[in-house]
């Protein structure tokens, strides 16, 4: 059974940061591109970073040089390490697996930024 969990997620401060983590099972990340997404409330989901199967990961320029992306290939996990956080960064945070016709998703992580 192909599932991703995403987990990490929670309430934290203005300026701290969190790492979410995306574990999959069910089939091997090591052929799938993994994709970082996140939803505002009353906003479109919106694309955050990518990790491919082979080469270097790319980020939406909201985030760049404050997240994070990696892939563990051996553990069949990837991450998302967010540092700066701010309120806008609060969102229900989603990864994504794609390989071809094949698109699974997780059930999501909430993360709440507020003082």
């Amino acid at each position: 059974q192909v599932q991703l969990v995403e987990s990490g997620g929670g309430l934290v401060q203005p300026g701290d940061s969190l790492c979410l983590s995306c574990l999959s099972s069910g089939f091997s990340i090591r052929d799938y591109t993994m994709t970082w997404y996140r939803q505002a409330p009353g906003k479109e989901r919106e694309f955050l970073a990518m990790s491919p199967t082979f080469g270097t990961e790319n980020y939406d320029r909201s985030v760049r040089g404050r997240f994070t992306m990696s892939r563990d290939n051996t553990e069949n996990t990837v991450y998302l390490q967010m540092n700066s956080l701010k309120p806008d960064d609060t969102a229900v945070y989603y990864c994504k697996a794609n390989r071809g016709y094949l698109t699974y998703w997780g059930q999501g992580s909430q993360v709440t930024v507020s003082s």
